[in-house]
């Protein structure tokens, strides 16, 4: 079950080690995910299976094999988002504290590079990362970079592709 970042439960270290945590976007995709999977795509993969059986001898059959193969990939992603969504602490937007807001899990930023170029960045666990969507890992270099700094810091994050200097302008 899912619960609030800004709660107080002190389980202990042992269970701090299990919480998992999502954006509230996140929370509920993977929700969404797991229920299409557990309500229709289980079923889609019996029924594969069903008809690789009536084809005939399943021990030569490459159609029972791969049924069988997928039905052991939806079975591993259901018992991955079942454990994802069970840990899952849901991050809330980012609070003003003395003033300012700085950049923590959950807060999307509103960035400009030394060359002017502008960019959205949503700073979430690596469990949710995305960079296509413009989620970004806070273990990734840019992620861990921008963690803790506030509007209007400049931040110097090396990558592969080189260093870059980003501007905060917004957090939200």
């Amino acid at each position: 079950m899912a619960t609030n970042a800004s709660g107080n439960s002190h389980a202990g270290r042992a269970n701090e080690a299990e919480r998992i945590p999502l954006t509230r976007e996140g929370y509920e995709e993977n929700k969404a995910r797991l229920t299409y999977l557990v309500t229709e795509r289980r079923q889609q993969v019996a029924d594969y299976i069903h008809e690789a059986k009536e084809a005939g001898d399943i021990s030569e059959s490459s159609a029972y094999e791969d049924a069988k193969n997928l039905q052991a990939m939806v079975e591993g992603e259901i018992q991955e988002l079942q454990h994802l969504l069970e840990h899952a602490v849901i991050l809330e937007a980012p609070k003003q504290v003395g003033g300012k807001r700085s950049v923590r899990l959950g807060a999307s930023i509103d960035v400009e590079t030394d060359r002017g170029t502008s960019r959205t960045f949503t700073l979430v666990s690596s469990a949710e990362a995305n960079s296509a969507t413009g989620k970004l890992s806070d273990q990734s270099p840019v992620g861990r970079a921008l963690m803790g700094h506030a509007v209007g810091d400049k931040v110097e994050v090396t990558t592969p592709g080189g260093t870059v200097v980003y501007t905060i302008k917004d957090i939200h």
